[in-house]
């Protein structure tokens, strides 16, 4: 167990931050100093008071990323109850049976999401509130919530007659092993449990995030006065715990974009905002690298100096320029997770000195497994297990040849999953050990490689393991594949291709050549994998694969179709 508490780590910084800028939306151009954010969250403490909330309590939250947003889920763990939030990609069904599952008393949803909701399918909710202005919109029995709201301001003055002030900025005594998060996780099985997450599981991924250092520079990447730019959704344990929980345990500054944004969108945010982090999925910057880079690699003069050995080195230094540049010009450290990285992507970034690392996690960790600086990052890894907080094995013969499940115990490990003893049993062993459902291999440093997902791995009837998520890179490598599975069909290995439609209308090919590309593409990538990799059909998609929020597509519906 952690000494450090992260609701006592908020108290302290949200007081000696106080002037400083914590939350904008982009968009709305609202925006609170600490100070404002703390006044804020006391109103809610008040309310919650009032109301009767318990420590323990749970409250579930639904909306796009916006400022009340933040200043709920930070309201309700700072009280000492325990938040729900609910990723905007699930179901009405599926956010009813969440909010039932969890044994939620109250409701802060965005209006479009209460809109689309029956209480009826919520016996157990007492009441709800639109999460934009705190109005309420349901009871179930009673009005009670309806008075405190309207004599909010009343009371708030009365309790603080002089005015909120620093001194009053003082939260709940939550010890470390009680669960303050409880985490339904939005995986690529298509199944949804409740991950509970103690205090001392996000004050792990805290702490490592304030402490991390530039071992080139000696100074740290997060600290008071940085600045994130908040695209990922906050109801995920990625996104949420760096672009949002640990910026707010340093005085960082926070700017919020509601939700995956368009590319330009993105980089006109990005040059305004200026961001010092920036925590993403891979898609971002592939896109990128397809969009904005490969085309200068490949076109016109650069194509030619690009040959030409102490030039393209010159030529890097350029590219590398305008890459920060596009991105703000002040990033420091790009943070990319949720999903598996392009090689072909990541190997040119690196190649630049891009501030690229790739980091490993799992809502059951809060998410944070392994990481490295971009200085000490090898290629095609993941990271280093984080030293001190998290340790970890491979079930394996030869861990650093031989890929076996990943298993992973230490500080950021769940405490299970709720109300479901058999599901944790499953991955969960009572010596601690996590299984993560992920294949790998690991350095003698810890420096683990992700092979693929134990589900996806293919057995071929000689006992050869396959991992698709290897093909499928190579795969995307190719000609105009914007994105790819591979799975088995009738015994044969089948790569499902979603051509890059965009490109191809630019470059004026049609469909019947469009389909033969595909099929070259198939000879060629035959050509790269060993004889028993070998992809024998090919089918062509219509439209992009349906993901989970960060990103990953969600494999188990393409399996049997």
């Amino acid at each position: 167990m952690l000494q450090e508490n992260l609701i006592k780590m908020y108290e302290v910084s949200f007081r000696e931050n106080h002037t400083l800028s914590a939350l904008s939306d982009y968009f709305s151009k609202e925006s609170l100093t600490y100070f404002e954010m703390a006044e804020k969250v006391a109103r809610l403490h008040l309310l919650f008071e009032k109301y009767g909330v318990q420590k323990g309590d749970k409250i579930a939250l639904i909306g796009r990323n916006n400022i009340n947003w933040c200043v709920t889920y930070i309201a309700t763990i700072t009280y000492g109850a325990v938040i729900v939030p609910i990723l905007q990609e699930f179901n009405p069904a599926d956010v009813e049976n969440i909010i039932t599952h969890s044994e939620s008393r109250l409701l802060f949803a965005g209006d479009i999401y209460w809109q689309t909701l029956d209480s009826d399918r919520m016996p157990d909710l007492e009441a709800a509130l639109i999460v934009n202005d705190y109005s309420v919109v349901y009871e179930k029995e009673g009005d009670k919530l309806s008075q405190i709201v309207s004599s909010w301001d009343a009371d708030f003055s009365s309790k603080y007659p002089e005015g909120f002030a620093v001194e009053h900025i003082k939260y709940a005594d939550v010890p470390n092993e009680q669960m303050i998060l409880l985490n339904y996780t939005s995986g690529t099985t298509g199944s949804s449990k409740g991950v509970m997450l103690s205090v001392n599981n996000l004050t792990g991924n805290a702490v490592f995030a304030r402490d991390m250092v530039n071992p080139e520079t000696g100074s740290q990447y997060f600290y008071a006065g940085g600045r994130s730019l908040s695209f990922l959704p906050l109801a995920h344990a990625y996104g949420c715990a760096f672009d949002f929980l640990a910026q707010l345990v340093v005085g960082g500054h926070v700017t919020l974009l509601g939700r995956m944004p368009s590319p330009k969108i993105l980089v006109d945010a990005m040059q305004n905002v200026k961001p010092t982090i920036v925590c993403s999925v891979p898609l971002i910057l592939e896109k990128v690298y397809r969009k904005m880079i490969m085309p200068m690699l490949e076109q016109g003069p650069m194509s030619i100096a690009m040959k030409i050995p102490f030039i393209n080195t010159a030529l890097y230094s350029i590219i590398k320029s305008k890459l920060i540049a596009s991105f703000g010009g002040e990033v420091t450290i790009f943070i990319v997770g949720g999903a598996p990285m392009n090689q072909e992507t990541e190997s040119f970034l690196r190649k630049i000195n891009f501030p690229l690392t790739i980091g490993f996690g799992m809502t059951e960790c809060a998410p944070l497994i392994s990481f490295a600086p971009p200085t000490e990052f090898k290629a095609s890894s993941c990271g280093r297990i984080l030293p001190e907080i998290m340790e970890a094995k491979i079930l394996s013969k030869d861990p650093q040849t031989i890929p076996g499940e990943i298993l992973v115990r230490g500080e950021n490990v769940m405490m299970g999953y709720f109300k479901n003893e058999e599901a944790t049993k499953a991955v969960l062993g009572s010596d601690g050990w996590l299984h993560t459902g992920d294949m790998g291999v690991m350095d003698d440093d810890g420096t683990l490689y992700i092979k693929g997902r134990c589900k996806t791995m293919i057995l071929t009837g000689s006992g050869q393991n396959i991992y698709p998520e290897e093909i499928e890179d190579r795969l995307n490598n190719l000609p105009l594949v914007l994105e790819s599975l591979i799975v088995e069909r009738k015994g044969v290995l089948t790569a499902l291709i979603v051509p890059d439609f965009d490109q191809a209308k630019q470059e004026g090919i049609n469909g019947e050549a469009l389909k033969q590309i595909m099929a070259d593409n198939i000879v060629e990538l035959n050509k790269m994998v060993a004889s028993y990799e070998k992809v024998a059909l090919h089918e062509i998609m219509e439209c992009e694969f349906e993901k989970t929020p960060k990103r990953s597509i969600k494999r188990y519906l393409y399996q049997d179709k």
